[in-house]
């Protein structure tokens, strides 16, 4: 069910050209087991769809082939995919740079048990969400205990060596606003982060990414719910700016979905945009070990002015962490410290 997409597909946005390819970014499967409002996967502990075998063997194949930089793995919860340690290990020893998106609370999950020690063994780097360093605000957006379990898991990092200076062990965490609001700028939210999380809970960490919610999936309903899906609109468009085009995510990135299939970004794959490839129509993993992506067009909507608003946003935070906002744009606050 995609209810935004009719509302999204008619724009005006500019169009683009990939360049280079650097990143897969490999969806696992829906399920996940939190239920959070501003998901644009509509993930949760009832979805069933989850990669199998043979398509995993395809990622490998394609990793190889492509000589592709970065594994980026997405859900859902991906830890929940059964061959999800497999992946990592094969795409680990043959030098590719692993991401893991974690949201900590699956590092208590029974059965994931050595889950951070696998981890950190295989150097993958970790992207964990934490909305805000506040437990209330964390357990308004993702559910009653999550904050408590998310401290737990960074805890568990850390003494791992995640986040520690010299150690290797990168852990970035992930902001995302509580409403239809722009975040605000990524460094000063990033030193109030590593104050906060220090000061209160003797927590360090690398880098914090703002990234702007999609008015897609769960959070486009809530806003269409709420009548305040076209204001939201509104505010993205007025915060659009161009020089944001050069470096959005979508130019060296390949978006993969659990049947293997492609698209331009993780957004357009919860809308059902498969990425251009040829001759394909719904091109597939297969079609990328025969069929040049250098310079083939990108599919753009209304939503990707979320990318290109204010600070800009990808799947590695703000485009531009100095940009100014446009005057009259509504951003989201500074969020209340710990107390």
């Amino acid at each position: 069910m995609r209810p935004t997409l009719p509302l999204l597909v008619k724009t005006d946005f500019p169009a683009l050209r990939r360049n280079a390819l650097e990143t897969l970014q490999v969806n696992l499967g829906y399920k996940c087991n939190q239920t959070c409002v501003h998901c644009h996967v509509n993930a949760g502990p009832n979805r069933t769809e989850m990669m199998q075998q043979d398509t995993v063997q395809l990622v490998l194949d394609v990793l190889r082939a492509r000589q592709f930089k970065v594994l980026d793995l997405t859900g859902g919860a991906p830890e929940l995919n059964v061959h999800f340690r497999s992946l990592v290990a094969q795409a680990r020893s043959g030098g590719v740079r692993v991401i893991d998106r974690c949201n900590l609370t699956i590092l208590s999950e029974p059965g994931q048990e050595g889950l951070a020690q696998f981890l950190a063994e295989q150097g993958v780097e970790i992207t964990a969400s934490l909305p805000c360093y506040s437990p209330a605000n964390v357990d308004r957006q993702r559910g009653d205990g999550v904050f408590e379990r998310s401290i737990a898991g960074l805890r568990t990092l850390n003494a791992l060596g995640y986040g520690q200076q010299g150690s290797g062990l990168v852990l970035n965490l992930v902001y995302n606003p509580q409403g239809p609001v722009l975040p605000p700028p990524q460094g000063p939210l990033e030193a109030d982060y590593k104050r906060e999380l220090w000061q209160h809970f003797g927590i360090c960490f690398n880098h914090l990414f703002a990234i702007t919610n999609m008015p897609v999936q769960r959070f486009g309903s809530t806003l269409l719910s709420k009548g305040s899906f076209d204001a939201y609109m509104r505010l993205l468009k007025d915060a659009y700016r161009p020089e944001n085009l050069q470096t959005v995510m979508c130019r060296t990135l390949l978006s993969v979905d659990w049947q293997g299939y492609l698209y331009d970004c993780d957004f357009n794959q919860m809308l059902g945009m498969p990425a251009t490839l040829g001759s394909a129509t719904r091109p597939h993993l297969r079609d990328l070990l025969s069929t040049e992506a250098l310079g083939t067009p990108i599919r753009v909507a209304d939503h990707c002015y979320g990318c290109t608003a204010g600070q800009g946003s990808s799947c590695g935070g703000a485009l531009e962490t100095t940009a100014p906002v446009a005057a009259g744009v509504a951003v989201v606050p500074m969020p209340e410290g710990v107390r």
